[in-house]
């Protein structure tokens, strides 16, 4: 089927148009799992499970992934994939076809407009990997000892110009994949870096093997010690598992539009959710034994990427080559998400403002671009600039921070929340039995599990990160 072909129209406006479709199933799970694998994967990941005791707070967060994470999912693919539209227009379709109020499209926006403002800074932070390829790649690791190490990083965010020229660089990339549409774009990127990404991610889990630490990996990661859990690190787990699936942000929506009929929605959802979670587990493998190795603190916090582990590269064997392969495994993960996010913004300027994919895609990539500029700056040059500081809630916060805040505490969990109940409380029973094609008991599973248990925890979620 090629893009320009129209797809067979759905039960609420269906998809329709020139809209390209994923050419398989594992076209789908690909570029679905590259949305998920991210810096949360690489970068977060390690670094919360870290700070939180190891074994027992990954145990929970297979939980949390399973009971809440794999539901929404479930319900976004499926309103995409019912909708055949964007996202906001995806939820007026489903609306108008069951009588329901066409509010309910805000839920839809709420996920574009996270999605953008994420994007803004998640380029920042693109531009960050990229910077450290070529730093790693210099040599300008080796034998550093920590305060040479934190300069190099304190330099690059002191520096406005070079963040601008990586965070420009990054962008460019995002824009070039999604310019390019559904097949052409987004379909061949995830093909060829997803494959990379996995063989990079397990080059460098064979090098941590050779640290003489891996075992002491395994056992931190793996082995539960219930008593170094805490209810913050519950909740931590809970309000990963939801983000590192990229839901809340209108992305699986926008990808499940591109899913065409007669694929399982509920096996491709598991399936993107198990190899999420494997990346997530084998960063776990590749990052502690070599914090291990070299005596460093497991819960180094968010500086352990750019900080933490560029120290251990500059002290082993061929540091400088596998500190190199890592970034470049970051940026790859970065990239396909960064793909993702500009999605749901484009498809709906081409459907709301008849713009072609080219046009859209440069009009969206350079919004995000310009407001990136605005988190660069408060890196350094706006530094005491925090706009809604007269507020306590975000007292102290710059720009970045409050762009970060508002997405991860505010806007993901809240859109979440909506898709559970407007899926499970306000869609037909009928239609969503039709669109999963489930048995009856794995139907009852998981349409309970949606009404009930989810929402509770994504609420719990919610108020915790306002309090």
């Amino acid at each position: 089927m090629s893009e320009s072909t129209s797809a067979t129209r759905g039960s609420a406006g269906g998809q329709s148009g020139k809209r390209g479709l994923w050419s398989s199933r594992l076209a789908f799970i690909l570029a679905a799992t590259g949305s998920a694998v991210g810096l949360g994967n690489i970068w977060k990941f390690p670094y919360i499970t870290g700070e939180n005791g190891g074994g027992a707070f990954v145990l929970v967060y297979l939980l949390c992934i399973a009971a809440v994470g794999l539901p929404i999912m479930m319900a976004e693919v499926m309103i995409g994939r019912r909708g055949g539209n964007s996202p906001v227009k995806s939820i007026r379709n489903i609306t108008q076809a069951e009588g329901l109020n066409p509010g309910w499209r805000l839920v839809a926006a709420i996920g574009v407009l996270a999605a953008f403002l994420i994007l803004s800074f998640y380029s920042v932070i693109g531009g960050w990997a990229i910077s450290y390829v070529g730093t790693a790649a210099s040599g300008a690791l080796t034998n550093q000892d920590a305060d040479a190490i934190g300069a190099i990083f304190s330099g690059l965010l002191a520096s406005p110009g070079t963040l601008l020229l990586w965070h420009s660089v990054f962008m460019a990339l995002v824009m070039f994949v999604v310019a390019r549409g559904v097949r052409s774009g987004l379909e061949k990127a995830v093909s060829i870096l997803m494959p990379a990404l996995f063989v990079l991610l397990l080059v460098v889990v064979g090098y941590a093997m050779t640290t003489g630490h891996f075992g002491e990996a395994v056992s931190f990661l793996f082995q539960p010690d219930f008593s170094k859990l805490t209810t913050k690190g519950v909740l931590v787990a809970l309000g990963h598992a939801f983000f590192t699936l990229s839901l809340g942000m209108a992305v699986m929506v926008a990808y499940g539009s591109y899913l065409p009929k007669g694929i399982s929605i509920a096996k491709t959802s598991i399936l993107v959710s198990i190899m999420d979670t494997v990346v997530a587990l084998l960063a776990g493998l590749a990052i502690f034994p070599i914090v291990f190795a070299n005596g460093l603190e497991p819960g180094a916090g968010p500086g352990l990427i750019f900080q933490t582990l560029p120290l251990a590269f500059g002290q082993m064997p061929m540091g400088s080559l596998f500190g190199t392969l890592f970034f470049v495994l970051l940026i790859f993960a970065a990239w396909t998400s960064g793909i993702s996010l500009l999605e749901p913004l484009v498809e709906w300027l081409e459907e709301q403002k008849g713009m072609t994919r080219r046009t859209s895609t440069l009009a969206a990539g350079l919004s995000c671009w310009l407001l990136g500029i605005a988190s660069i700056l408060s890196l350094n040059l706006w530094a005491d600039v925090t706009p809604l500081g007269m507020f306590s809630m975000f007292e102290g916060k710059t720009i970045f921070d409050l762009l970060d805040f508002l997405t991860a505490n505010i806007l993901l969990p809240l859109g979440g929340l909506l898709i559970a109940v407007f899926t499970g409380w306000f869609m037909s029973r009928q239609a969503l039995e039709n669109e999963l094609a489930l048995s009856s008991g794995s139907f009852s599973l998981w349409y309970n599990t949606l009404r009930y248990f989810t929402p509770i925890a994504v609420a719990i979620v919610f108020v915790y990160n306002l309090i």
